[in-house]
């Protein structure tokens, strides 16, 4: 059998039967390729969990997981087969769906921050979502996600191309790119690197947020379903991809070739040259204040100059964070739950920093050719985010404020924490900002703080962001240098705040099933 039987056959179910399903596992076979002939995909002996949370109505569904796990079924599990529902229901193609499938990781993360007495609540939260709007989608009767026969490997070239070509050219019928990638059998890292070619086209919050997230869940799930839960960014790309989209994307798709061929990134040892604060916070700026074009060619040049691809990454990140500190909020209400003001759910610095942390963070797991163009493309898109959005960033003062802050600093350190809760009720992002500003200057625990802050992440409803923006607050915060951590801290008391007064659907219930 050579390469190309090999791979085609996958389709078919032969390469379990041949080498065992342990084997196929290991080497990254998905089950999205390896059940042939049957009409739907189907998840082992965690089928029968996944069926239960893809046909019950939330309501009925959060006492029956309580009960389960009572029972022995662990959070892993649960987590597993909310992301297989989810999967399988929408393929990656509904804005609430998909919203949804990116915060079950950071909901599990947030879970571990928690006391044993509450640590489903984050998980049962987005659980409720997840299982409201299967139901409003038509549940088992709307399935996207459905077995697949793999196609033909195109003869030499690059399978990530080929894959990122087959979208383009074949944009009305998601099936030819899906039956392309279901022959690209391999590991799980082939199948990001392979998916990381079609994300690349594009720089959008969601087309870049979603693989990372789904990448991030297999460290909690494991990685032998990689390849069925990235077929979600595959038919994200397909869909995505129309005439608009192609001109929307015209200048990035020329660019990004140019710059790798200008400073000869592809092939090349990335560097590893140390810089300071001083450089961090300078290049920082460099793409706060650039044009989309110059962010992203700044960042390559940096790329060649043989700075450390993770302080690049991390400038990239504070470039960001400067939107949720200037943004002046909504000029109009979007929503009832969005009023004029508000900074939290889909606003433009949320998604920024989203979009950087999940850039950073494909390069860091990334081949190196996709490592490159990760950290362009996150440069651009922060230059873009604050440009072509709307909004006067260059202008506006950053939080926390001065007069805010004057008033803090007469706030006694064992008063902070409250204070910073009544600031957060009161929606006051001013007041919040400037609070944890002054509890960075004083000895007391972060911890405490995170565990205010974690609270109200998960009982508010955050306009699908909440849990999202924490864990990225979160990864920032650990990974940045002592000098910008608190930036981040500051941010996410910003968005708490303003997203205070809209309670979770299903958090109280869920708060008197577990008794907490």
């Amino acid at each position: 059998m050579d390469r190309r039987e090999f791979l085609q056959d996958v389709g078919t179910g032969v390469v379990v039967a041949s080498i065992g399903s342990g084997l196929a596992n290991d080497l990254g076979f998905s089950t999205a390729f390896a059940q042939q002939g049957t009409e739907r995909l189907t998840f082992g002996k965690l089928e029968p969990l996944v069926s239960l949370v893809q046909e019950t109505p939330a309501a009925q569904l959060i006492p029956q997981i309580v009960e389960r796990m009572r029972s022995g079924t662990s959070l892993r599990d649960v987590v597993a087969a909310a992301a297989f529902a989810n999967a399988r229901t929408f393929g990656g193609e509904d804005y609430i769906g998909f919203h949804t499938m990116m915060a079950i990781a950071p909901a599990y993360y947030m879970a571990q921050e928690l006391p044993e007495n509450r640590r489903a609540l984050p998980v049962l939260k987005v659980l409720f979502r997840n299982a409201t709007r299967i139901q409003e989608q038509g549940g088992r009767a709307r399935e996207v996600l459905r077995p697949v026969t793999a196609g033909e490997v195109p003869a030499g070239g690059v399978t990530g191309e080929a894959l990122r070509d087959a979208i383009r050219r074949d944009r009305t019928n998601p099936a030819v790119p899906e039956r392309l990638y279901a022959a690209m059998a391999g590991t799980a890292d082939d199948a990001l690197n392979n998916v990381l070619y079609a994300v690349e086209d594009g720089a959008d919050v969601h087309r870049t947020v979603l693989p990372y997230r789904t990448w991030d869940l297999m460290s909690i799930i494991g990685r032998e379903q990689a390849h069925t839960l990235l077929r979600q960014s595959v038919r994200f790309c397909a869909k995505g991809e129309n005439d608009r989209t192609a001109t929307y994307y015209t200048g990035l798709r020329a660019m990004v070739p140019r710059l790798l061929d200008q400073h000869r990134l592809i092939g090349r040892e990335l560097g590893t040259r140390m810089v300071d604060d001083r450089w961090v916070e300078e290049f920082s700026m460099t793409i706060f204040l650039a044009t989309p074009e110059r962010a992203a060619a700044a960042a390559a040049a940096a790329l060649a100059e043989g700075i450390d691809p993770t302080a690049i990454g991390e400038a990239i990140s504070l470039a960001t964070n400067q939107l949720v500190l200037r943004d002046n909020g909504r000029v109009n209400a979007e929503g009832p739950n969005k009023p004029a003001g508000s900074i939290h759910g889909d606003s433009i610095g949320v998604h920024a920093t989203d979009s950087a942390n999940a850039w950073r963070n494909l390069a860091r797991v990334a081949n190196p050719r996709n490592k490159v163009v990760c950290l362009i493309l996150g440069a651009y898109q922060a230059a873009r985010d604050r440009g072509d959005r709307g909004g006067s960033f260059l202008t506006w003062e950053p939080y926390p404020r001065e007069d805010a802050r004057n008033e803090a600093r007469a706030i006694e350190p064992n008063r902070l924490l409250a204070s910073l809760e009544d600031a957060i009720r009161n929606r006051s992002q001013t007041r919040a900002a400037a609070i944890v500003h002054r509890y960075s200057t004083t000895t007391e625990s972060p911890r405490a703080l995170w565990d205010l802050l974690l609270r109200f992440a998960i009982s508010e409803d955050g306009a699908l962001h909440h849990e999202k923006f924490y864990r990225t607050t979160v990864e920032e915060f650990a990974s940045a240098r002592a000098a910008f951590k608190w930036r981040y801290l500051i941010a996410l008391a910003r968005v708490t705040a303003s997203g205070h007064g809209y309670a979770a659907p299903g958090h109280t219930e869920a708060c008197r099933l577990l008794g907490v």
